[in-house]
Order: C-alpha cells, then sequence, then structure tokens
C-alpha cells in the first residue's frame, strides 16, 4: 500500500533487524521502528506495535529467524515468541516453519511473500460479493497493516473501490485498543473510500434500519469446524447479523486455520492488562500525546482480547483458495 506516494509493507527483515510500520503510533504520526534482536521483536509483538494475526504470524517468522542469526537458544527463543499473543495462530504457523527450516531467514521471507500473494487472492475472490451501493460493516483492523499488505477483510474493498463500485464503509471503533478507528479509518481514508466510524454498540441499530448490507471481518485463529476466534465485539455483531438477514464473512488465509482444533472451545483466549480499558491515549489540541484515565478511578477491568463466533453465525469464509461455507473447511 502507498503511504504518503511511497509504497510500504507493514513488517520486513533487512540485515539482522526486522522493521515494521508502529502502529501504536497511528494514526497520529507514521514512523517505522526497528527490532535488532528477537527480543525486542518479542516485545513489538506482546506491546501490539505489530498487531493483525497474519501480521503477528509474518514478525513471529522474522524473529525466529533473528535468533537463529543471533546463536541463541532455539528451543527457548521459539517459547519465548510463541507466548507473545497466544490467540493468533498464523504466530504458531510461522515459528514452526521456519523452526524446521535449513534456511531460517529465507523461509521467513517466503511466508511473507505468501502472505502478501494470499491476501491479493483474498480480494479478488472477496469483491464478488459486493455489489454497488453496498454498505459495508467491518470490525478491528483487518487492512493491510494487519497483515504485510492488501489485507483480509479490507482487501475485498479494496478491489472495489478499484474496479469503481460505489461502496461505503461503517467502522466499528473496536474498543478498548480502537484499531478501528485508528487504524482501519486511517486505511481507508488513504485510500480514498468513504466510511464513518461507528461506536461499537451502534452496529445493531443501523442493521435494524437496513443500512448494513455485508460484514466482513478478519480472524486470529479458525478450527477445522469453522468456529472463528477474531477481536472481541465480533461474536455480537455475527449474533445481530443472524437476526436482520445480513450477510457476515471471515477473510483470512488458509494459515489462520488451526487444523488440530475440532472447536472454537480449544481456542485459548488472550487476556490483557485492564490498562486498556481504564487509560485512553489521544492527541491534545497542542499536539501532544496524552494517556488519561477515562474510567471510575477505583474499579477494576476485565480484558478478553477475543471471543469466538460460532460457525452456525458466519456466512462463508474467504480464503486465498476460494469462498467457502465454514462446514466444508474440514
Amino acid at each position: 500500500m502507498l503511504v504518503n506516494g511511497t509504497h510500504y509493507r507493514t513488517v520486513w527483515m533487512q540485515g539482522q533487524s526486522v522493521f515494521f510500520i508502529d502502529q501504536n503510533a497511528l494514526p497520529f504520526s507514521f514512523r517505522v521502528h526497528e527490532a535488532k534482536t528477537y527480543q525486542e521483536t518479542c516485545e513489538a509483538i506482546k506491546d501490539m506495535r505489530v498487531r493483525g494475526a497474519p501480521a503477528i504470524g509474518v514478525t513471529a517468522g522474522f524473529a525466529m529467524a533473528q535468533a537463529f542469526l543471533q546463536g541463541a537458544d532455539i528451543e527457548l527463543a521459539k517459547q519465548d515468541i510463541e507466548a507473545t499473543r497466544p490467540t493468533a495462530y498464523n504466530l504458531f504457523y510461522a515459528t514452526n516453519r521456519v523452526y524446521k527450516s535449513m534456511s531460517p531467514v529465507l523461509e521467513a521471507q517466503c511466508i511473507a511473500d505468501e502472505d502478501v500473494a494470499a491476501c491479493k487472492k483474498i480480494g479478488e475472490y472477496g469483491v464478488s460479493l459486493i455489489g454497488s451501493g453496498f454498505r459495508i460493516e467491518t470490525h478491528c483492523n483487518a487492512g493491510w497493516l494487519a497483515c504485510v499488505d492488501y489485507g483480509t477483510a479490507l482487501s475485498p474493498i479494496y478491489v472495489a473501490k478499484q474496479r469503481g463500485k460505489n461502496i461505503s464503509v461503517l467502522v466499528d471503533e473496536t474498543r478498548p485498543r480502537g484499531q478501528g478507528a485508528r487504524l482501519t479509518a486511517w486505511e481507508l481514508y488513504h485510500n480514498g473510500v468513504e466510511h464513518k466510524i461507528i461506536t461499537d454498540n451502534a452496529a445493531a441499530y443501523f442493521m435494524s434500519r437496513k443500512e448494513i448490507d455485508l460484514i466482513i471481518v478478519g480472524a486470529d485463529r479458525i478450527a477445522r469446524n469453522g468456529d472463528t476466534a477474531n477481536k472481541i465485539g465480533t461474536l455480537e455483531k455475527a449474533i445481530c447479523a443472524k437476526e436482520f438477514g445480513i450477510p457476515f464473512y471471515i477473510a483470512a488465509p488458509m494459515s489462520t486455520i488451526d487444523k488440530k482444533c475440532a472447536t472454537g472451545r480449544e481456542i485459548p483466549i488472550e487476556e490483557r492488562s485492564e490498562d486498556e480499558v481504564l487509560y485512553q491515549t489521544g492527541k491534545t489540541a497542542e499536539g501532544m500525546l496524552e494517556r488519561i484515565l477515562v474510567c471510575s478511578p477505583d474499579s477494576h477491568a476485565s480484558n478478553p482480547a477475543f471471543d469466538v463466533t460460532p460457525a452456525k453465525y458466519i456466512t462463508g469464509i474467504i480464503t486465498e483458495n476460494g469462498i467457502f461455507k465454514p462446514g466444508e473447511l474440514r
């Protein structure tokens, strides 16, 4: 994707360093961060400077390559990397491939290139679902920032835009980290796609008014039966979509499918710090970034990062190999 006329991938490796767009700085500033060791790359995954299952997977693959180049204890490094974000299956897919490879750096780069190709195909298949004039809802960020390029849920939207289809997007803000409001909206703006940010609890209102024609979201892990883990809040969107007869699609590369996981009940759910709920960071009128408490000072919070949408609520899954019903994944 282009940023100010320059093509960027979300994450790439050069020498022994891993470079990535710092997503914690967006949308207020655009900067590239360098992680010189696998430990620094692990920290970047944990603190969500890199986020989105495909991007996490590619970054984890690069971290494994760094560990080999550093001469680190590979078994320990693999454990460290896999402990960063336990829900995203792409992470484990990548670490295992690089771990078993005779050429770790080349294998990690291959995973990155495959992700680009897969996301491009997802867009080409998914655009068939989008009619001119469609109003599409998204949740969290599943654009090129969540992958290496193109994106998953946003890839069909970008292709639709390129083909001249008149579309608009309702962007769930996606509390507590605001990936929709901060990242998806930033992407759509820079790609000239008409959009509006809505609060997470406004979706059913727009569905009831017949102002949403299609919902496409990404995925962090897909079980064999089609149950899908995605950013917290996805489940309630799927339930409402079923009630109002709105097609609900998952967009994800095949590397997100966990063949060892029979159903969503087996998917581990990451519990993140309560501070993400209690505090917010924003830009002041003076242009400074400020972190402020937005909740009752004496209260605590629970912060599951993901929920699991049962296959019965999912219309189809868009992959680089085509669009499948959840039950066809087996």
